[in-house]
């Protein structure tokens, strides 16, 4: 397995601006998270520092960006209020393992089953929650409640987040050799420092001060006690994170042309949290805001990951007295963009073309992604009612032609799937009381998918045995046939194949 790819020749001036940036963006995230399901602060950086490295190079594809997402965070807070922290690694090295399994018997490919208008949903729900997250950096505490900015404070950071927002949107027209993302928040940085403004910086949120994480084995009992607490947590963990994850490489594989690899990059989430559980990290999985900072950026290889999760020790280890001054403006202003950039606009050009129920599932997957923080779930959702609607569609498209030839023999030619959700439609098909002595049932057009379409053709030609007339089943598909014989131990089955014609497979 290659973990670098030097058939293009890498920018590594791009690579090298890219992974800062990143770096910088994912430092006040990764600390909020922490802080938000009660973690040591440090707990967060251990993880996008191990999360970043290990996917970087071991990940499914170059320019995903792995860290302490929010995402599978919020799935660890009950356990964290219940048993502790050291229950939390243990459930998050339980899910790393999770994790390998999938991607080991390679399951990640069932991302492809995910419909494109619940991407749409999925994408505009969590372009929306980046959004709605950096309106926190517009309050402050005061009594031990957050209340919103007022006069000079609300004024210096809007001022900030704007000067932001328009480097970011300006420098590319004037050039794209350096990131505008890095340029913007070192601009705001000077402005700041320079001209004495006070406003909320990076150590107003936690201190970043600490050192190399340290190996821990989590301090729990094993016992069968202990793995039903943790098991829950890490299997919804484990599949928050893969179902993020691998929508997140799905999206970067659209916007790069290319394709990655989403059983690799299970196996890379499971290696990188199971280090986490036993180093002191709170687990994370691949991170959409900073994936399309890393894009926009220009980075296209593996090497802006490495430098992202490198640089982020450095800062653990020797930067925090300067980072920690970093105004939270700038990283604001950033993250509003990303957010921008992240939401499919072209979702509305082509809205009054989408049917009715791709519309519904689309804005349902949104608002389940705004309101739970849930993706998981939204996803989930979202699969089912459009395999709901696909099914729904599909009985509806069951009909048949029907002729005698000169025997006298009554012909059905049966066109569409035979599914639980078309055998209504199947059986108003015939007529066995005014039918001839010998009808087929021609289903070259036709197939027998599941246990429900078994049981309807065979209740039919119980009807008309019970009728005194002969029933025959032709061409058959392969797929068909062997699902009828399979059947036979459960239900009876009465097939009378004619040699004459041949299986369409």
């Amino acid at each position: 397995m290659k973990l670098f790819d030097f058939s293009k020749k890498i920018n590594y001036k791009n690579e090298i601006l890219a992974g800062l940036t990143v770096a910088m963006t994912m430092i006040p995230e990764s600390l909020s998270f922490a802080i938000l399901a009660g973690f040591p602060p440090l707990v967060g950086l251990y993880a996008a520092f191990i999360m970043g490295l290990i996917t970087a190079v071991l990940g499914g594809r170059p320019g995903l960006v792995s860290g302490g997402a929010g995402a599978t965070v919020i799935t660890l807070i009950a356990l964290m209020k219940s048993h502790g922290l050291e229950y939390v690694f243990a459930a998050v090295a339980l899910a790393g393992v999770f994790q390998i399994l999938v991607g080991i018997f390679k399951w990640g490919k069932f991302i492809r089953l995910v419909p494109q208008p619940v991407m749409y949903g999925f994408v505009n729900g969590l372009a929306l929650v980046i959004f709605m997250s950096q309106l926190e950096q517009f309050k402050t505490v005061i009594n031990g409640e957050s209340v919103w900015l007022s006069g000079t404070p609300l004024y210096i950071m809007g001022g900030l987040v704007a000067l932001t927002i328009a480097i970011v949107i300006g420098l590319p027209k004037i050039t794209k050799a350096i990131p505008a993302s890095l340029v913007a928040i070192m601009v705001v940085f000077a402005v700041v420092l320079g001209l004495g403004i006070e406003t909320k910086t990076v150590q107003d949120i936690a201190s970043v001060q600490g050192g190399f994480p340290p190996f821990h084995i989590p301090n729990i009992s094993l016992s069968f006690e202990t793995l039903k607490i943790i098991l829950p947590y890490s299997l919804i963990m484990g599949a928050v994170g893969l179902t993020e994850g691998l929508l997140t490489l799905n999206l970067v594989d659209e916007i790069t042309g290319t394709r990655g690899n989403s059983n690799r990059e299970c196996i890379a989430q499971g290696t990188a949290n199971i280090a986490n559980g036993f180093f002191s990290g709170m687990g994370g999985c691949p991170m959409i805001a900073q994936t399309f900072v890393n894009l926009n950026a220009g980075a296209r290889a593996r090497l802006s990951g490495i430098v992202a999760a490198l640089t982020i020790l450095c800062i653990i280890l020797f930067g925090a007295p300067v980072i920690g001054k970093l105004p939270m403006a700038a990283l604001t202003g950033v993250m509003i963009m990303v957010a921008v950039g992240t939401f499919e606009w072209a979702s509305f050009k082509i809205i009054r073309k989408m049917p009715k129920s791709d519309i519904i599932t689309g804005i349902l997957v949104a608002v389940i992604t705004i309101v739970l923080h849930n993706l998981a779930l939204a996803v989930l959702i979202g699969v089912i009612i459009s395999a709901l609607v696909f099914a729904w569609e599909s009985a509806k498209h069951i009909r048949t032609k029907t002729y005698l030839d000169n025997g006298g023999i009554k012909y059905y030619e049966i066109t569409g799937p035979l599914f639980f959700g078309s055998i209504t439609a199947f059986n108003e098909l015939f007529d066995i009381v005014n039918d001839p002595q010998e009808v087929v049932i021609d289903f070259k057009e036709s197939r027998i998918t599941d246990m429900s379409a078994i049981e309807a053709v065979n209740i039919l030609t119980r009807k008309y045995n019970e009728a005194g007339k002969k029933l025959t089943l032709k061409h058959l598909s392969a797929d068909s046939r062997n699902l009828l014989k399979n059947a036979e131990g459960i239900i009876e089955v009465n097939i009378n194949e004619d040699p004459l014609y041949k299986v369409v497979s």
